[in-house]
């Protein structure tokens, strides 16, 4: 026997417990060989390994549900405890266009024309190229990606990495380990991940090495399988750095490739690897890129404005879309 923790991600504990803990008695009738305790959003479960895991698919269909139609009754409960009205919830699901949905229960979905074909283009092509200014969400889909993924068992892990360069700074001067330097590079990349896995179920596959989150240095001499891997901020990679990260490919991998062009931190002697990389192989089969325009910004609305007076500026004094370095 064992004893496991399952934490209800996002969703109100009433709406799984019921009024006065009726439905959670319906769960411990259903399943009378576990012991279930719920305090909060922490469930604790005690049995068999086989029927703890059926428990926990069954709970996450129950929150699925919930979050796909905002509503939860008691019937409905009750069928989808009892193995009845799944094939209900598979067809809503087939007209549903949300990637996944938050910790908040608000659905992530492609919102632009772009973000829309980053996510059709994942279900054709092994390896992609996101490429597009600060704010168009390139980077929030493909993690939405990646964490679908993951929760659909089509990947065993995710892996996020970054090249650790400094946008005008140094980081050997800042306080700190190896860690401690690094993490602030890493932040955005854990803040998207936060916003989609719950905190504490994050800090669990992070320990155990299923979500890894590292800098792109890492990434040498391995071979990544059953995995889906983003490169962010690719822009500041050098020609050699990424052909290394992309022959990390292994089997049953998935990598997505983000970056701004327009935003390039190497110094003056280092070219860009994105951007030779899209030159190269733009017409290998199983890749694609997607450009990301400022139509796609989904910031603040000041951001848009921000971006085309920066790429007005690079036109006049000749720069076109990359810096001088990279031409």
């Amino acid at each position: 026997m064992i004893e496991k923790v399952i934490f209800l991600e996002g969703i109100e504990p009433v709406n799984i417990y019921g009024i006065k803990n009726s439905r959670l008695e319906i769960l411990k009738d259903h399943y009378p060989k576990l012991k279930i305790i719920g305090r909060g959003d922490e469930l604790k479960v005690k049995g068999e390994e086989h029927l703890i895991n059926e428990f926990e698919e069954k709970l996450q269909l129950l929150i699925e549900y919930f979050f796909k139609f905002k509503k939860l009754d008691d019937d409905e409960f009750k069928a989808l405890i009892k193995g009845e009205g799944i094939s209900m919830l598979k067809r809503k699901e087939e007209i549903d266009d949300a990637l996944i949905y938050s910790n908040s229960g608000r659905p992530i979905r492609a919102r632009t024309v772009n973000q829309q074909k980053l996510v059709d283009d994942y279900n054709i092509n092994d390896l992609l190229f996101a490429i597009g200014p600060a704010g168009s969400g390139k980077t929030y889909t493909a993690i939405a990606l990646a964490v679908k993924a993951f929760k659909n068992k089509e990947v065993r892990r995710i892996i996020l990495t970054r090249p650790a360069v400094e946008a005008g700074e140094n980081l050997g001067f800042l306080p700190g380990d190896l860690k401690e330097k690094l993490d602030p590079y890493l932040r955005p990349l854990y803040d998207a991940l936060m916003d989609m896995i719950h905190p504490r179920k994050l800090a669990d596959l992070i320990e155990d090495g299923i979500i890894e989150i590292a800098p792109l240095a890492y990434m040498r001499g391995r071979t990544l399988d059953n995995a889906f891997v983003i490169l962010d901020e690719a822009q500041n990679t050098t020609v050699n750095q990424l052909k290394m990260f992309l022959t990390r490919m292994g089997k049953n991998a998935k990598f997505i490739v983000t970056g701004d062009t327009t935003q390039i931190d190497l110094r003056p002697k280092n070219k860009s690897g994105l951007i030779q990389a899209l030159k190269i192989l733009k017409d290998v089969k199983g890749i694609s890129a997607v450009y990301f325009d400022e139509r796609d910004i989904i910031r603040h609305h000041l951001v848009k404005y921000i971006v085309d007076a920066y790429k007005k500026l690079d036109v006049d004094n000749g720069n076109g879309e990359s810096k001088e370095n990279n031409k």
